[in-house]
């Protein structure tokens, strides 16, 4: 599961697909995901090592107050919940 999208004027990755192999933070209607983003297409990103992120504490903190591993191999997450996401910067 990887769409990747080239934009014409410069030819790098924009959006989700820019963070393929990074961890990211997805922030959902209901809860925060973070893990290893490992998929993406037009319906659902796919997390490797994800966790829900109960409690972040600081944002400038080196790890979350309370994330706690789901016991899959991998999450999928669907596009039309995030509602914002980003590289986790730790």
């Amino acid at each position: 599961m990887k769409i990747v999208v080239d934009t014409k004027e410069t030819g790098q990755k924009e959006g989700l697909e820019s963070l393929l192999g990074e961890e990211v933070i997805l922030l959902c209607m209901n809860y925060l995901y973070a893990g290893e983003l490992v998929g993406v297409n037009d319906k659902a990103v796919k997390l490797a090592n994800a966790k829900i992120v109960y409690e972040t504490g600081d944002w400038s903190s080196k790890s979350w107050k309370d994330a706690q591993s789901l016991p899959m191999e991998a999450t999928y997450i669907q596009i039309g919940a995030i509602e914002s996401y980003g590289k986790v910067k730790r």
